[in-house]
């Protein structure tokens, strides 16, 4: 008798979870966060609840996994040209562009109100996303602090955080369109307080 081999619940395991986040990822679209359910994403994904609950405590626990889960850590960084106000520019048009994506807008949408709403969900979603990305600029800045780009008293993640902040908030509140020139125009306004005083 042949020996047959086992299935291998690893491979099985990592088809159920991508499933899984596909499936909240698209919900999360399609419906909106109030809406999303633990029970209409085991549907989606063809999976049992149990097996969600087995892997999440909430469906903001299942979401935050999903939008997170090809986040690289950033090693590529951030372009040094050796002018500070044009690679700020070149990142922050490309974020305009990415925010502008409705796939990625849903969840990003939806984590940021579950996480006005809960501490833990918020510190696990700045540890994941908004750090690594925040620290992407400040090592940035301070580069350009070293060569004399800005001054040399310049905290650089309050100078992070004065260029990132109108940026998030213009976006996620819709106080106005995101756009390239306004990022300019951002960049500029930002860099003249920081140019180091003659």
């Amino acid at each position: 008798m042949a020996n047959k081999t086992p299935p291998d619940s690893t491979r099985r395991s990592e088809r159920s979870r991508r499933a899984i986040y596909d499936a909240a990822l698209a919900l999360v679209g399609e419906v909106g966060y109030n809406k999303l359910t633990i029970e209409g994403i085991a549907a989606r994904a063809g999976v049992g609840k149990q097996t969600i609950y087995r892997w999440w405590p909430s469906k903001a626990a299942v979401l935050l996994d999903a939008f997170t889960q090809d986040v690289e850590g950033y090693e590529a960084g951030m372009p040094d040209t050796g002018d500070l106000a044009a690679d700020l520019k070149f990142v922050l048009r490309a974020s305009v562009d990415e925010f502008a994506d409705e796939k990625w807008q849903a969840p990003y949408r939806a984590l940021a109100v579950a996480g006005a709403n809960d501490a833990e969900l918020s510190a696990r979603f700045v540890e994941r996303l908004l750090e690594p990305g925040i620290q992407v600029y400040v090592k940035r800045m301070r580069a350009a602090q070293e060569r004399g780009e800005i001054g040399a008293d310049v905290d650089v993640r309050v100078a992070t955080e004065m260029v990132l902040g109108p940026f998030t908030q213009r976006w996620l509140m819709r106080t106005g369109e995101l756009t390239y020139a306004y990022v300019d125009t951002l960049v500029d306004l930002a860099l003249a307080g920081l140019r180091p005083r003659a």
